[in-house]
């Protein structure tokens, strides 16, 4: 078998070290770890299998995502945050039993006439700022009186959404804060409202339940931090090869649009992996890559299958070499802040050509 040309190794066992960390920052609350989007790209169902034991319960976007988790033998319930999509949908997530997030009113309507042996778990979805879904806060009491009053539906609990916890002291985040207590005190059911962000700036948001996400897979949530700050372990490290190398000299451009211009005689490298992998093609020239363990420089436009990279701090190189895209000794976060993107894009970026190895000490 020939070597592959694009791999993401996925550390399990790094998953599993930023769970216990996220148990660190909120001991006494339970863990909705989100799976939705493949796991953040890498892979939901052999994420699932590893923290099977060790989460409370997943989130997913949508009943496809918490019916593949089941198919693998999955047993930890699977949270559908954004509700049923269509009301055809609806006695098909009764049947599962799966808990649903309702955030409008066409929801709670078509539950009206839900007929079920047990009762549909549910979340109720507060906007208190984020603008995106949710109900108003002032409806929470309404909210509270119509599941009860349906007896096809049991309320688990609260959620809301922060929209700037990545930033420190952010003011909206307090009011956001305020107004989702303001809202809740008095009405049964748990709490929840940190996302990964939330849980490691904001103690107060550490209530009955904590949604972690990018922590999970190894990347600091918090602005101008990296893993390691935070003590965090990166999850993925992708890697691909070197597979030519020329020798261009000054005043020669490289790549598309002849942007990039060799100040004087410069080794360039060429490296397997390009936008039809899943690399960011808005990664500017200077973008951090590691070839034989030394970063060097992103030169020119990120084409299809290739990008290219200035070998001049690296004269040992060869073709051949393994390039590491990004994790391990190479941050995720240092990437995506040159690609203008962040973690999450780049994990949930790449295509189907990738490989994917599991390394795991157990």
């Amino acid at each position: 078998m020939w070597p592959q040309r694009v791999t993401a190794t996925v550390d399990l066992s790094a998953l599993r070290h930023n769970l216990q960390r996220v148990r660190e920052y909120a001991p006494a609350s339970r863990v909705m770890g989100a799976l939705k989007a493949d796991a953040y790209g890498h892979g939901m169902v052999a994420v699932a299998r590893a923290l099977d034991d060790g989460l409370d319960a997943y989130a997913v976007a949508c009943l496809e995502e918490a019916e593949a988790i089941r198919a693998a033998g999955c047993r930890t319930p699977c949270v559908l945050l954004e509700g049923p999509l269509h009301p055809q949908e609806i006695e098909t997530i009764a049947a599962r039993g799966e808990p649903v997030v309702l955030h409008a009113d066409w929801q709670l309507q078509a539950l009206r006439t839900l007929r079920c042996a047990t009762p549909l778990p549910v979340w109720i979805k507060l906007d208190t700022g984020m603008n995106r879904l949710g109900f108003r806060p002032d409806q929470a009491r309404r909210l509270a009186q119509a599941v009860s009053a349906n007896p096809a539906l049991k309320l688990l609990g609260w959620m809301t959404h922060l929209a700037n916890a990545d930033a420190a002291e952010s003011a909206g985040t307090q009011a956001q804060l305020t107004r989702f207590f303001a809202a809740t005190d008095g009405l049964p059911g748990a709490r929840t409202i940190a996302n990964s962000a939330g849980l490691m700036a904001y103690p107060q948001a550490r209530v009955d339940w904590v949604r972690p996400g990018i922590m999970l897979y190894g990347a600091s949530p918090l602005e101008g931090h990296t893993a390691s700050q935070d003590g965090l372990l990166p999850t993925m490290r992708v890697e691909s090869r070197l597979i030519a190398m020329r020798d261009v000299p000054a005043g020669e451009a490289v790549g598309y649009g002849s942007e990039w211009v060799c100040a004087e005689p410069t080794r360039v490298g060429v490296i397997a992996m390009g936008y039809g992998d899943g690399y960011p093609r808005h990664a500017r020239s200077g973008t951090p890559v590691q070839v034989r363990g030394q970063t060097v420089a992103l030169i020119g436009r990120v084409s299809m299958d290739m990008i290219t990279v200035d070998l001049r701090n690296c004269p040992q190189a060869q073709v051949g070499d393994t390039a590491v895209l990004w994790g391990g000794g190479l941050p995720v976060e240092s990437v995506a802040e040159h690609a203008g993107t962040i973690a999450y894009d780049l994990f949930c970026g790449l295509t189907n050509r990738v490989h994917y190895h599991y390394e795991s000490e157990t």
